[in-house]
């Protein structure tokens, strides 16, 4: 068996993030491994902010972070709120980036064995047009990604 001492769980709150959630709790007990969460608010580093001023950007960045976090916390303590009474130590993180670039800078930084997130299962067109973070995260990591589809 593989030896997993820090997993990072990333995270967009989706229904697909919420089926990934018993596989990372499982991972996490069975294995001792200390579980990391991340989410990674992709849709404010956007190249188009340029055209509205700073001042309204940063009031607005501030702000989706902050609900963010709160998000997070909820999640937490959705999913993992006994989590330490399991013997699981559950850390977490908010921060504005690039989606998947983000996530495997994270991986490297907590020096994770593991990455897990769920898929949105998108396909075809879509798939083309929106693109995949778990996909770049799968073909870009040098650590093993276990993905759960919605």
């Amino acid at each position: 068996m593989a030896n997993y001492k820090t997993l990072l769980f990333a995270t967009d709150f989706s229904e697909g993030a919420e089926k990934a959630v018993d596989h990372a709790r499982t991972l996490a007990k069975m294995t001792g491994a200390r579980l990391h969460l991340l989410h990674v608010i992709t849709e404010l580093s956007d190249k188009r902010r340029k055209r509205v001023p700073a001042d309204v950007i940063d009031t607005f960045i501030r702000e989706v972070t902050r609900q963010a976090r709160e998000d997070m916390d909820h999640f937490c303590q959705q999913h993992f709120s006994d989590a330490v009474e399991q013997g699981v130590e559950v850390t977490q993180k908010v921060e504005v980036g690039a989606g998947y670039e983000d996530i495997l800078a994270e991986a490297s930084r907590i020096q994770a064995d593991l990455i897990i997130m769920g898929t949105h299962g998108r396909t075809g067109i879509e798939k083309v047009l929106v693109g995949s973070t778990a996909e770049r995260v799968v073909r870009n990591s040098i650590i093993p990604v276990l993905t759960v589809r919605s």
